[in-house]
């Protein structure tokens, strides 16, 4: 994005929209006590963001914190700014379109960064399309220089990632946007384990809807976040009608509510079961055929 397109907040603004958006990841139980870190643009090389040992839920404008990107603090409430603020710092240094940071300790996507698992599953358009995929990066001391280490190969091809043992972190061209993809990245964490671990079923996007999903998202002017696994067939094209009877192949008895050769969830076909190198030759074919490389 060219930096005269570009829509500064104004500092009343930024102050304003991080206390809205602190309250609203209190509310949501992503942070506890202190956690979490907001920060946006307010010009070219000028951030506001939330100053250390403060309650996200019950921040003033006041003392937000306003400070160039190169660390320099401009001014200040009683506190400076967090220790994680480089980690927003290198975000803007990898990321010139990106606009504003969020940071917080969402519990199930903090879940998946202890157990060292990205979210890569093509089960779900919108986080496809609106997030993409989130992978989790090695451990670092929160506060330390190793995070923003961490994060700087991935920040450019991707719009969240999850910190191993840690949290969650997303950025996008506006408040609005980052804390939305901060949000999205909870949502398909909770879908995953609920598919994964509780329903124990979900059928995975085929390789051509994957394609079409990627292509609506390059419409939008997405280009990061991306392409998960595919499967090679589709599993999702019958419907399901509960109480509709269907006469059992193998007994002969009718039973209600799943479609002939449906799977046991009453997804029409199941899914093969695919190696790993099997997936990853299907994903290296889909971004061939977007143009990409891998």
């Amino acid at each position: 994005m060219m930096n005269e397109l570009k829509r500064y907040p104004t500092d009343a603004e930024a102050r304003k929209m991080i206390v809205e958006i602190g309250r609203r990841m209190y509310m949501k139980n992503f942070v506890a006590a202190n956690d979490g870190n907001i920060s946006c643009k307010v010009d070219e090389d000028t951030i506001m963001t939330t100053p250390t040992g403060v309650s996200k839920g019950f921040m003033s404008e006041d003392e937000m914190v306003k400070m160039r990107l190169d660390g320099t603090v401009i001014s200040q409430g009683e506190k400076g700014p967090s220790s994680e603020v480089k980690m927003h710092l290198r975000i803007y240094q990898e990321r010139s379109d990106a606009m504003a940071v969020c940071h917080a300790h969402p519990p199930i996507s903090t879940s998946f960064a202890i157990a060292g698992m990205s979210l890569d599953r093509a089960i779900y358009p919108e986080a496809l399309v609106n997030l993409g995929t989130v992978p989790c990066v090695h451990y670092e001391a929160p506060g330390s220089q190793g995070i923003p280490d961490s994060i700087a190969p991935y920040v450019r091809d991707y719009n969240a990632l999850l910190l191993a043992n840690h949290g969650a972190v997303a950025w996008g061209t506006s408040l609005t946007e980052a804390w939305y993809r901060l949000e999205s990245t909870e949502h398909y964490a909770m879908v995953i384990m609920y598919t994964g671990n509780i329903i124990g079923k979900a059928n995975v996007l085929s390789c051509d809807q994957v394609s079409e999903l990627i292509r609506l998202r390059e419409k939008m002017g997405i280009t990061s976040g991306g392409v998960p696994a595919c499967a090679p067939r589709p599993s999702n094209t019958v419907d399901v009608v509960a109480g509709s009877p269907v006469t059992n192949p193998d007994s002969g008895l009718k039973t209600y509510g799943q479609v002939s050769g449906s799977s046991p969830c009453g997804c029409a076909g199941g899914s093969d079961a695919l190696s790993e190198e099997e997936l990853r030759q299907i994903t290296r074919a889909v971004i061939a055929r977007l143009g990409g490389s891998v």
